[in-house]
């Protein structure tokens, strides 16, 4: 990794990682401020989720409404935090690598005495950089919201709560591998971006998709969000160990594999 584009790269991109951050850790301090209001008629929202098809609350990941991370996981981590992080996955991935190929600017990086592995490790770290802060920040929102909105009154589990935020950076972390190996095979900027972004929420409507029926259930053997079940994490509690591997691994395979396709490839002139 080259520590000098490390740093430039951070201090390019860090005002839309911030954004970002501040944008999801102002929508959980939202939950938090919500659920008091929503804990006293847990019971009965429970009772609605349960008339439902159970398809619909597998979809839309509603695992109750008895303790805050309950609600959160399924208002908060199973929808608007998938948004997104898949935004900024497949956006950032682009940027970092597709839009400087399209550009021109990759050539003038690799003039300098560098080579194009340390180029595309430094940028992959710039990536996994960006979840970092973001999640970072959404941890730390979540403790504050139960410190300052929740207090001792209401049943809140940090252990999952934690685990929750594990799960997130672990998906978006297979993801933004794939929208990078997407990338750093691209010589069009928005040809990488429309590629990236058809695969990235392909997989989460299949995955959506399959929750709805038992007939339809193999739509998500295809996709990687399967792994992801943050309904799961909070409902029993169970350390989803295959599943973070599984993900851990994807991400993993596709970073390595498109720092080794970029090694590779030709560049246009």
């Amino acid at each position: 990794m080259s520590a000098a584009l490390y740093k430039q790269m951070m201090r390019v991109n860090l005002k839309g990682f911030l954004n970002y951050a501040v944008g999801s850790a102002f929508y959980i301090l939202l939950m938090f401020w919500l659920y008091p209001g929503i804990a006293q008629n847990a019971r009965a929202l429970d009772d609605i989720v349960a008339t439902m098809p159970e398809g619909v609350g597998k979809a839309f990941n509603l695992s109750g409404f008895g303790s805050a991370e309950a609600f959160i996981s399924g208002e908060y981590y199973g929808l608007i935090l998938v948004l997104i992080l898949a935004i900024v996955s497949v956006q950032l991935s682009t940027q970092l690598m597709a839009r400087l190929i399209d550009r021109g600017s990759m050539a003038y990086l690799l003039s300098t005495p560098t080579t194009r592995v340390r180029v595309a490790t430094t940028q992959a770290c710039v990536l996994v950089s960006g979840l970092l802060i973001i999640l970072g920040a959404t941890t730390l929102a979540g403790f504050a919201g139960k410190a300052w909105l929740l207090g001792d009154r209401y049943a809140f589990d940090a252990g999952r709560f934690i685990l929750l935020n594990a799960a997130a950076f672990l998906m978006f972390f297979a993801v933004a591998g794939i929208a990078f190996l997407v990338s750093a095979a691209s010589n069009d900027e928005k040809k990488a971006l429309g590629l990236s972004g058809t695969i990235v929420f392909g997989f989460y409507s299949l995955d959506l998709l399959g929750k709805l029926g038992d007939s339809i259930a193999w739509m998500r053997d295809l996709s990687i969000f399967s792994l992801y079940r943050p309904s799961d994490i909070v409902g029993d509690g169970d350390f989803p160990a295959l599943g973070f591997a599984l993900l851990a691994a994807i991400g993993l395979a596709a970073f390595v594999a498109a720092v080794a396709l970029f090694k590779r490839r030709d560049l246009p002139l």
